[in-house]
């Protein structure tokens, strides 16, 4: 009787094949989504265009990992918006100062160049929203999550996300009827 080692345990990278092709139909099919998500979140266009590449790139990289557990699309929506808030807590520790929208004009026009059929209102007052409240409301009010789902996404409490978005509704309304 013979003793041999056990066989290496598969790794994210060789638990499935990647085909490129069919990653480039994906990107083709998300891409508009993602950058969406990461404009509305950053509010720039320049730095939404960085975030969202390296969304792919994570998305290339764990989809070998991914479980099938929920659809793809929200699957690759989640990892944009986690990668959204790390390059948003990145940068507000490098720069040492709370992220702000002070320029809505400029932010609505970009909005308006990357999706045309927005009230400018009502996208001017999201970009005026604190970066917490804004981002709850974007993911339960634009994207359709549960609170339990946003919960779990941004790492907070049930009661933060409810209270987060009361302050959003609030201030949008506020905003609008301005």
């Amino acid at each position: 009787m013979t003793l041999t080692a056990p066989p290496e345990p598969a790794t994210p990278d060789t638990a499935l094949p990647r085909d490129p092709c069919a990653f480039e139909a994906l990107y083709r099919a998300h891409y508009r989504h993602v950058y969406a998500i990461t404009l509305r979140m950053t509010c720039d266009a320049a730095r939404a265009e960085d975030v969202t590449q390296e969304v792919f790139v994570r998305v290339w990289q764990k989809l070998p990992g991914f479980r099938g557990e929920s659809a793809l699309s929200t699957w690759i929506h989640t990892v944009a918006v986690r990668t959204t808030l790390e390059h948003l807590r990145s940068e507000s520790r490098r720069q040492a100062r709370v992220m702000t929208t002070d320029e809505p004009d400029r932010y609505a026009a970009e909005a308006r160049r990357a999706m045309p059929d927005t009230a400018v209102d009502l996208e001017r007052a999201i970009a005026a929203l604190p970066p917490g409240a804004r981002n709850v409301l974007l993911m339960h009010d634009v994207n359709g999550y549960r609170y339990h789902e946003i919960a779990e996404m941004l790492g907070v409490s049930l009661g933060t996300v409810k209270s987060q978005l009361n302050r959003a509704r609030r201030l949008m309304m506020e905003a609008l009827e301005r």
